[in-house]
């Protein structure tokens, strides 16, 4: 009994169906588990201690040492006019111990290095900020085309199903001699033809599949996904304004302007290592022997300052590959702007474009379904052929595919808006973007079309939906 109740149990974990995943446990996923995003993020802990290292350049150096060291001759000086005791210039065996610290004092090329290590750990900041954004992206992308195919392998399935009640019923008729064997052969390809189209649609999912799964880390694409939510792009809103919110807030435009910023103070350090630097340290020795001072410990301070006149026109060539850094970076962030102004201007059109394209594709959806409602009935009355039917299935199974495409490309395109605007999967850029975020990421909704009428709509943050 036992025996059977275990092999129950098998078969009804077996059958249980697999989980459904929604966009949000996939993002939540991605930020938990995702390879890319845990190596961006190893990346910048690596760039956070940049600012230690300047530090530590400029904070005490305290350092001790040790040696013990037989020596061949032992070298004394008896008592006498030189000195009332025996002095021991150079034992046997000569134990000898220092200790030293070192601070620098005035060192202008340091203060100059410190800066430029904050500077540089935002700028990492910033670029694993928008490989984060990249990164849930990818994931969105990924996540809505799986969708689709799903979508798609259920209109299959329908036209199969279709198919084999019409491939069922015309057998029957051919055998009851009301219709002619190339029916019957049209209706058994066209039931091949749609059990072949399921078998492709089937494969293209399982291949979208794979790619989310490995985006989210998972060793078994053995999950379902749920329909998602369309993104929240509003209908209309200047373009001037999506670009404007685009340079405030998109991540890579801000590495580029930090970038600028951090070449103009490695030149101002180039500057600096024209002035001298001042150095204070401090000395403590301890040995077992005396030597002429006649103390086997003494100690001693020193102030030095160094300044270097002339290194044979390095500093020179410093500051002209400076000078070119800063004109490089300034002509970079130039670019990375209009680049964010071109995508928003070329997102903004790819959305009108899908947005009509869906338009026209639910139309056509429905003359599909009316023209097979009037072809069946007909059918069934005796007026029209099968191959009007068969065609009529099959011009409404193109048109649901279509809306499903058409459909992905809307919500993809406004996906993209929002990408090229810098509101997918965005934390604002004046938070800590060092540590990990604790929360699920969320989406900006865009700003509406400013209208003193109907004021601007804030859409929630943690569903995306496309009006």
């Amino acid at each position: 009994m036992s025996s059977f109740l275990a092999l129950s149990l098998a078969a009804t974990l077996a059958a249980a169906p697999p989980p459904t995943l929604t966009l949000e446990d996939a993002l939540e996923r991605a930020r938990k588990e995702n390879l890319d995003l845990k190596a961006a993020q190893a990346r910048l802990t690596q760039a956070d201690t940049a600012s230690r290292k300047a530090w530590a350049n400029y904070l005490p150096q305290i350092s001790v040492n040790g040696a013990i060291t037989r020596n061949s001759i032992e070298a004394v000086i008896p008592p006498g006019p030189l000195a009332p005791v025996e002095v021991v210039i150079q034992p046997r065996v000569q134990q000898q111990a220092q200790g030293q610290i070192r601070q620098a004092v005035i060192a202008p090329q340091l203060w100059a290095g410190i800066q430029a290590a904050y500077k540089a750990e935002r700028v990492a900041a910033l670029n694993v900020e928008q490989a984060r954004r990249e990164i849930f992206f990818g994931v969105a992308q990924a996540f809505y085309g799986t969708a689709a195919q799903a979508q798609a392998v259920t209109v299959q399935e329908r036209l199969v199903e279709l198919n084999r009640a019409r491939a069922n019923d015309t057998k029957v008729r051919f055998e009851a001699g009301t219709v002619t064997r190339v029916a019957l052969l049209r209706a058994e390809q066209d039931l091949a033809r749609a059990e072949q189209d399921l078998i492709r649609a089937r494969n293209a999912e399982a291949s979208a599949k794979l790619v989310l799964a490995t985006l989210l880390a998972f060793d078994n694409p053995n999950f379902d996904v749920a329909p998602p939510p369309e993104p929240q792009v509003p209908e209309k809103t200047d373009t001037e304004v999506l670009v404007e919110r685009s340079l405030e807030q998109r991540a890579d435009v801000a590495a580029a302007r930090e970038q600028v910023e951090l070449s103009r103070i490695n030149k101002r350090g180039v500057w600096l290592s024209y002035l001298p630097n001042v150095q204070l340290s401090g000395t403590y020795n301890i040995s077992n022997a005396a030597g002429l001072v006649g103390s086997n410990r003494f100690w001693l301070i020193t102030l030095g300052a160094s300044w270097t006149l002339w290194d044979g026109g390095l500093r020179e060539a410093n500051l002209k590959e400076a000078s070119a850094v800063i004109a490089e970076n300034m002509a970079l962030q130039r670019k990375a702007e209009l680049t964010a102004r071109q995508e928003v201007n070329t997102a903004q059109l790819n959305l009108e474009n899908a947005l009509a394209n869906r338009f026209k594709a639910e139309q056509a959806v429905e003359l599909a379904r009316e023209s097979q409602r009037l072809t069946e009935a007909s059918f069934k009355a005796g007026v029209a052929t099968y191959l009007e039917v068969a065609d009529a299935n099959t011009a409404l199974t193109q048109a649901e595919i279509g809306l499903v495409a058409e459909r992905l490309q809307a919500s993809l395109a406004g996906l993209s808006l929002m990408r090229a605007v810098g509101a997918f999967g965005a934390r604002p850029l004046s938070a800590d973007l060092k540590v990990e975020d604790s929360e699920a990421p969320f989406l900006q909704p865009l700003p509406e079309q400013s209208s003193p009428a109907q004021p601007a709509q804030e859409g929630p943050q943690d569903a995306p939906r496309q009006q």
